[in-house]
């Protein structure tokens, strides 16, 4: 179970923070002057550096979206023109994707992250160029709302890439597509016209995520632990009816694939602040406040306690809660993580999604526990054996994995277990989370995916 050290505060992390974004210069000018981007995104490190693997190009806009965020941390303004010029250059293709769940990841991590420095005015303001980005982001979130499926009770579901009968628990961190084009005012048209609206589709998504995705103890099977997670919930296509758990990435439907419990964490943390801005008389339509708020906040809750209470002392996760030959690491939760044991591996990149949902969770209910969690989290995560000190490595935090079942990462010793390795999502989410405690170390505006023109 994660220790709790009371003790912590954003301004005991800042060396720490400095430090990771320190790190993280160097590796980005290393990936921009290494990377050919006729082999596709980066995806993860193979012995230090950046390689591709072909499934969908999901990465890139973090790849990208680390610079922006690396300006935004530093004010180094190379980073800004990179990740700009990128942005503009290669991601057109990723606004209009009909064929994924990820436009959250890739677009509202590039394009959102530029509408908001500049509505900040921490870039020269340019109303063309503002618009440019709103366009986009309108675009994508129009085109991520109509791969939709209809359930059984008259709510629905953005369908995973692998088709209508697939519900996938990261969608929920990929929702905020939605949550940007409709601040901005989009009303995409259907068929004859007819309207879409953003908002019920995001809200009937969450629900639909709440309810299939994360477990409640309430005795739904066997394994209904409260808080547990099943990556994908398979649906009936013809009917809408649910059928079952299932894991594309996890050891089992019935067990939990931390990095999946990290994307419920953290995206209902980040749609409970979203819907708090959103005036009653929108939300009256689809539920009210009360009701819509109440799905977010018991699965926001449920998830955050089972991590914390399923993860080591240190916070850093083992990759599935049900993994084979955890066993073989006698009481695992009542010691710190160990990346270099011969058995199964850790998962940094969870830890780095999972310490936001808990950070904002906790700043959101005015709840110590959650935000006190996070800090631990941070604090692990940004520090040896995870924070990457190595200047020949392209990875900033270490000990990623990314698709255990299919054999994916890299494992350099004999025993199997892939370690010392680093993805793109995984330095996405930790040069994120620096962000989020440096601007309240500095006294910045509070760091959220939405922006507000001046």
């Amino acid at each position: 179970m994660l220790t709790f050290r009371p003790n912590l505060s954003p301004a005991g992390l800042e060396r720490k923070v400095h430090a990771l974004f320190e790190a993280s210069a160097h590796k980005l000018r290393s990936i921009e002057d290494s990377w050919d981007s006729s082999q596709g995104a980066p995806v993860f490190t193979v012995e230090g550096r950046y390689a591709s693997r072909g499934w969908t190009e999901w990465t890139q806009g973090f790849q990208f979206g680390s610079a922006i965020l690396q300006f935004d941390a530093t004010g180094e303004r190379h980073f800004l023109d990179y990740g700009g010029d990128c942005t503009v250059r290669l991601m057109a293709a990723h606004l209009t994707h009909r064929g994924v769940h990820d436009h959250g990841f890739n677009n509202v991590s590039t394009y959102g992250n530029l509408l908001r420095l500049l509505n900040e005015g921490a870039i020269s303001f340019d109303e063309w160029e503002k618009r440019f980005y709103e366009v986009a982001l309108m675009c994508s979130g129009a085109v991520q709302a109509m791969r939709w499926s209809r359930t059984a009770d008259g709510g629905g579901y953005i369908y995973s890439f692998n088709g209508p009968h697939s519900l996938f628990v990261d969608t929920i961190r990929s929702l905020r597509a939605l949550a940007v084009a409709f601040r901005l005012g989009h009303k995409p048209m259907g068929e004859n016209d007819r309207p879409v609206s953003l908002l019920e589709r995001l809200i009937l998504h969450a629900n639909a995520t709440a309810r299939y995705s994360v477990y409640y103890g309430e005795g739904r099977d066997t394994y209904d632990v409260r808080g547990r997670t099943a990556h994908e919930s398979v649906f009936n296509p013809n009917d809408g009816n649910y059928r079952c758990p299932n894991s594309q990435q996890g050891y089992s439907p019935f067990s939990t694939w931390t990095r999946g419990l990290a994307w419920a964490m953290c995206g209902f943390a980040e749609q409970l602040e979203f819907i708090r801005t959103v005036p009653d008389e929108a939300l009256e339509p689809y539920g009210g406040r009360a009701a819509i708020e109440s799905t977010m906040r018991r699965a926001a809750e449920a998830t955050c306690d089972f991590y914390i209470g399923n993860s080591p002392t240190d916070g850093i996760p083992y990759w599935d809660t049900g993994a084979p030959n955890l066993y073989r690491l006698g009481d695992w939760a009542s010691k710190p993580s160990d990346p270099f044991n011969s058995w199964e591996p850790v998962d940094s990149s969870a830890a780095a999604i999972a310490a936001q949902g808990l950070l904002r969770l906790g700043r959101y209910l005015s709840n110590e526990r959650y935000w006190n969690a996070g800090l631990a989290v941070a604090d692990a995560l940004f520090d040896e054996p995870y924070l990457s000190t190595d200047s020949s490595h392209q990875g900033l935090v270490l000990h990623a994995v990314y698709h255990r079942p299919n054999g994916w990462d890299r494992a350099p010793g004999n025993d199997g277990v892939p370690r010392g390795e680093a993805c793109m999502w995984g330095d996405y989410h930790a040069r994120e989370l620096g962000l989020y405690l440096l601007r309240m170390i500095e006294d910045r505006p509070y760091l959220t995916f939405w922006s507000e023109s001046k």
